[in-house]
């Protein structure tokens, strides 16, 4: 499975723009042929009252990724890739810095896709691990 095209990051993140993922600060840093990779801040956006890594903040990372990277497989004139369900185990806490989450696939078939999603701290370490399902439907659904 590969992207069907060149990724440019700068067109992901011009497609943010005025959206939840540009209020948290997500930005879409490097893509291979078949992942996607993005950074988040751990600041006042992103933090829980007590100081933490929100764990929805992880989840909306996750979704972001997993659901861009699952659109990049489709021809988005025809079809586009949603959610349907997502989990996510949240393994270690962080209070500042930056995350980075790289989505990729465990499944790309005609009608849904799954995709894992992992998040690291700064240090390589695992911050949360998500699997996403998308539902493929013919655009204007």
């Amino acid at each position: 499975m590969a992207f069907r095209a060149p990724v440019s990051l700068d067109d992901l993140n011009r497609l943010s723009r005025d959206t939840l993922i540009e209020h948290l600060g997500i930005v879409f840093t490097a893509a291979g042929e078949d992942w996607l990779q993005a950074t988040m801040p751990v600041d006042a956006r992103t933090r829980q009252p007590y100081g933490l890594l929100h764990g929805g903040a992880s989840v909306v990372l996750a979704e972001t990724l997993g659901s861009s990277a699952g659109n990049l497989c489709l021809d988005t004139r025809e079809q586009v890739a949603v959610g349907l369900e997502i989990n996510a185990n949240h393994l270690r806490a962080v209070r500042e810095g930056t995350v980075t989450g790289t989505a990729r696939a465990l499944h790309v078939g005609r009608t849904t896709q799954v995709w894992e999603i992992r998040i690291e701290d700064g240090r390589g370490r695992p911050v949360c691990i998500s699997r996403l399902t998308l539902a493929v439907v013919p655009r204007g659904s």
